[in-house]
C-alpha cells in the first residue's frame, strides 16, 4: 500500500459528497476528512450513509448527514437550499452518487422510456440540479464541482455507459455555465475499482476482462479515485477546468482521442 501524505489543505472548507455510503463515497470521504475538512454526506441507504459518517468523526471530521432521493428535483433543491443556509460558502462538490449495477448494465434495447428517464435523471442531470441548487455557496467559496463519470463513458454499450457519456457532456456544459462565478468542474473517469459494490455484482471474468485492458498490470481501489478527487479539488489544480481526467491504469477500453 502506498503511504499517503496528508497536508490539511481542506481545513476548514465544506465539503459535500453524495453516494457517500457506498465504496468510492466513503473513500472520498475519509480523505477529506484526513486533510480537515468538514463534511456534508448524503446518501439514499441511511445505515451506510451513517457507518461512513461514524468513520470520519472517530478521524475528528465533523460530519452531517442527509438522505434524499436524485431522481426527485423538489428534494434536491430542498438539500441545496439547507445547505446554504447552513453553510454559506460551499468549497467542493462531488456528485459521486448514481446507478451502476443492474439491470443499467446491462443491454438497454428493451428499456423502457420510463426506466431511460430514470436513469438519465440520476446519472446525467441531477449532478446539475444539485450544483445549481447549491450555486450560492459554490460561488462564494470559489468552488469545486467533480463528476464521477466511468471509463464505460468510452465505450457506451449499456445504459450506464450512455448516461456517463451523457454525464461527460453534462460536465463540459456546466464548466461552461458556472465559469462565471468563478466555478471548476471537472470529471474522474475511474476504470475498474476494487469497491463492496463491484465484488458483489461483477463476475470473476468481468473483472479479469476489463483488468486485462490495462497497460498497467495494477490493482485498482477506491483510495486511487479520492486522491485524485483531493488533487482535482485542492488549489494545486487551479488552472484545471472543463476536463475528464481518466484513473484506469492506461485502459485501452477508451482508445485514442486526439
Amino acid at each position: 500500500m502506498v503511504e499517503r501524505c496528508v497536508a490539511n489543505r481542506f481545513e476548514g472548507r465544506v465539503v459535500v459528497i453524495t453516494g457517500a455510503g457506498g465504496g468510492l463515497g466513503r473513500a472520498f470521504a475519509r480523505s477529506f476528512a484526513q486533510e480537515g475538512a468538514s463534511l456534508v454526506l448524503a446518501d439514499v441507504d441511511k445505515p451506510l450513509l451513517e457507518e461512513t459518517a461514524d468513520e470520519v468523526r472517530a478521524l475528528g471530521a465533523t460530519a452531517s448527514t442527509h438522505t434524499f432521493d436524485l431522481a426527485v428535483e423538489a428534494e434536491i433543491k430542498a438539500f441545496g437550499a439547507q445547505i446554504c443556509e447552513r453553510h454559506p460558502a460551499v468549497h467542493v462538490l462531488i456528485n459521486n452518487a448514481g446507478l451502476a449495477y443492474g439491470e443499467i448494465s446491462g443491454g438497454f434495447e428493451h428499456l423502457s422510456l420510463e426506466k431511460w428517464l430514470r436513469y438519465f435523471a440520476i446519472n446525467s442531470v441531477a449532478p446539475l440540479i444539485l450544483a445549481q441548487a447549491l450555486r450560492p455557496g459554490l460561488a462564494q467559496a470559489k468552488g469545486v464541482i467533480i463528476n464521477q463519470s466511468s471509463s464505460a463513458a468510452y465505450m457506451p454499450a449499456t445504459a450506464y455507459g450512455v448516461t456517463k457519456a451523457t454525464l461527460n457532456s453534462m460536465t463540459f456544459g456546466m464548466a461552461n455555465a458556472f465559469a462565471a462565478d468563478g466555478i471548476r468542474v471537472n470529471g474522474i473517469a475511474p476504470g475498474i475499482m476494487e469497491t463492496p459494490a463491484s465484488n458483489a455484482f461483477l463476475t470473476e471474468e468481468q473483472k479479469t476482462r476489463v483488468a486485462g485492458m490495462q497497460l498497467l498490470k495494477l490493482h485498482g481501489t477506491a483510495q486511487d479515485i479520492a486522491d485524485l478527487g483531493l488533487f482535482l479539488a485542492s488549489d494545486e489544480a487551479r488552472f484545471i477546468d472543463c476536463e475528464i481526467v481518466h484513473c484506469d491504469a492506461g485502459s485501452r477500453l477508451r482508445g485514442w482521442r486526439g
